[in-house]
């Protein structure tokens, strides 16, 4: 969601309202495209954020906390030098252009008053933000853009500064309606919200969509077949967004997705998505942006960090497969030991057919019906050596299946945990959840030199659903609480659920003493649907899960967290269903 002219026009008016007649008081630079004024007057403050990045540029006012750099970059170091103190007297926009001027007061070296506007171009990739000095000329920007990357709009010190292009578009704060109208006609496209986004500057999709939704209520979106009734909606709706933009008051609403991803914003009301969408309003434009761009900022950074567990779990399951293979191939080979014992005793009852310097001999195998056999020698050695030579052979094959075997339990064993984990990882929807993912993964000692730097961020409870006939049920977000609840906040006789064969959560079915045979059909039905969405298998059909009461669970002495062993249980097989899982949720 780009941010367009009209919304821009909201914040200009909320920046005039609150800021023209402040003061600079400091200036940061938080990352590579991004400032932040600190604006003072008497009896208020605010924090102006202005950013160039390519995928979110925006200027609004700021709550959030941004770390700066111990050394302020160059560009930070020119506008502290020359925009410290200074008097913000006005903002500007062309129109409904994407670009807002803000023009200061400042003091010079010589201690004169100057003129500085600094430019906040809100243009995509092409965004920047430029300082020009009172004969127009620019004194440096965010961005430099040399001749080679644009001949027609170079921005570098000294040359004379170049507003962007504007698009030849109506200004709906200055055209009437007959006069859009026949701008609306002539437009190519037959839909009405691309013909309304080619005729009004600055309307984004969401905005002309938003109209179309309104005038047409769900019939064709042809423009050319228009009634004089949808002409007269259409219009009238025009009229109330004309009168927010004047004034400055709108309904700042952003809509976001079923999963909490932030999907649109306006200063309007966004009803075209139905019920695909949880809506939120915001007291000013500001407050929507520096809410909207944080979240999608947090989620982004969560996903970056998930994917970055992720490939680490990849990585270390494809060593371990690798491992285990090269393992049960040594395994295999160590099944012939019997045949090296075997050729051990023929050569010691054979003793004295054998000479040193011999390479093979052929004996009697006692063990075949007294078969010829050959058996090869190492003719260095003596006969009781190459004899002595099939027993060690046969010794160390003994021993290295023992321990093959043992690594091998092991090394599936470990398989299974790095699964439960990336499966935890993968279903994910907190940072906290994952923080406490990679403190499980870094005490395991699969994450080097990790410490957890947000250890005040609150760790999420596991999740809480109730059946159908009122009973409770827990369900583990991550080894650690899998580990809790089985082992710890579960009582005897409740039930534990679990996944047959694929990683899962834990869920604990909270019984109040009715014992299992007492229990309603449908409440264990409804369980096992739970633990069959909470796992690997999610989105299957048939998933087995395995049932059985609390006291017949296990977590034998070295287990990695998450791994227990139980007995005395019973499967049933599960198809889960997101809605009715999601209807049993009480607390998400």
């Amino acid at each position: 969601m780009a941010l367009d002219g009209a919304y821009l026009r909201m914040l200009k008016l909320e920046i005039e309202q609150n800021a023209v007649g402040s003061r600079i008081d400091r200036i940061y630079q938080p990352s590579r495209e991004e400032i932040i004024f600190l604006l003072r007057s008497r009896g208020w403050s605010g924090r102006l954020l202005l950013s160039a990045g390519a995928d979110s540029p925006r200027i609004h006012y700021t709550e959030q906390p941004f770390e700066n750099p111990k050394t302020p970059p160059m560009f930070c170091m020119f506008l502290r030098k020359h925009l410290t103190g200074a008097k913000l007297l006005g903002v500007r926009q062309m129109g409904m252009d994407r670009v807002l001027y803000l023009d200061f007061e400042a003091t010079n070296e010589l201690g004169d008053l100057v003129n500085i506007t600094v430019a906040a171009e809100i243009m995509g990739r092409h965004s920047n933000i430029i300082l020009i000095d009172g004969d127009g000329k620019v004194m440096d920007s965010i961005k430099r853009v040399d001749q080679e990357m644009s001949g027609v709009r170079p921005i570098l010190p000294g040359i004379r500064y170049t507003k962007p292009p504007r698009q030849n578009k109506l200004n709906l704060l200055e055209t009437d309606d007959e006069a859009l109208k026949a701008r609306i006609l002539s437009e190519k496209s037959a839909d009405l919200a691309k013909s309304l986004m080619g005729s009004l500057e600055g309307f984004s999709s969401v905005l002309t969509r938003e109209i179309t939704a309104y005038t047409i209520h769900g019939q064709d979106a042809d423009k050319n077949v228009l009634t004089k009734d949808q002409w007269d909606r259409l219009f009238f709706f025009l009229g109330k967004i004309r009168e927010a933009l004047s004034a400055g008051e709108g309904k700042f609403t952003t809509v976001f997705d079923q999963d909490g991803k932030p999907r649109e914003f306006s200063f309007i009301d966004i009803t075209q998505y139905g019920a695909l969408v949880v809506s939120k309003t915001y007291d000013s434009p500001s407050a929507l942006l520096d809410s909207f761009y944080s979240e999608r900022v947090r989620l982004e950074r969560m996903k970056q960090r998930s994917n970055d567990l992720l490939r680490m779990l990849l990585n270390t399951t494809d060593r371990l497969a690798r491992k285990i293979a090269a393992q049960k191939e040594e395994l295999a080979a160590c099944a012939d030991r019997e045949e090296l014992k075997k050729k051990g005793e023929l050569l010691t009852a054979n003793l004295w057919k054998m000479k040193k310097g011999d390479r093979v001999v052929t004996v009697e195998d006692y063990y075949n019906d007294n078969r010829e056999m050959d058996i090869q020698l190492d003719p260095a050695l003596s006969p009781v050596d190459n004899a002595q030579k099939y027993y060690k052979e046969y010794r160390k094959a003994a021993t290295a299946e023992k321990m093959l075997q043992k690594l091998i339990v092991e090394g599936e064993a470990e398989l299974q945990y790095v699964d439960s984990v990336f499966d935890a990882v993968s279903r994910t929807s907190g940072e906290s959840e994952l923080l406490e993912i990679r403190q499980e993964l870094s005490e395991q000692g699969y994450l080097k030199n990790y410490k957890n730097k947000n250890k005040l961020l609150k760790a999420q409870p596991p999740l809480k659903y109730r059946t159908s006939d009122g009973y409770l049920v827990w369900c583990g977000r991550n080894n650690k609480q899998n580990d809790k609840l089985t082992c710890r906040d579960a009582r005897p006789w409740d039930i534990w659920f679990h996944t047959q064969g694929f990683a899962g959560s834990h869920v604990i079915l909270v019984t109040e003493g009715t014992d299992l045979n007492d229990l309603p059909d449908r409440t264990v039905e409804e369980a096992a649907a739970i633990a069959a969405w909470n796992s690997k298998a999610r989105g299957a059909a048939l998933i087995p899960v395995d049932y059985t009461q609390v006291k017949n669970v296990k977590k034998p002495n070295g287990a990695k967290p998450g791994m227990v062993i139980f007995d005395h249980y019973y499967t049933l097989y599960s198809t889960p269903d997101e809605e009715k899982v999601a209807a049993m949720t009480e607390e998400k």
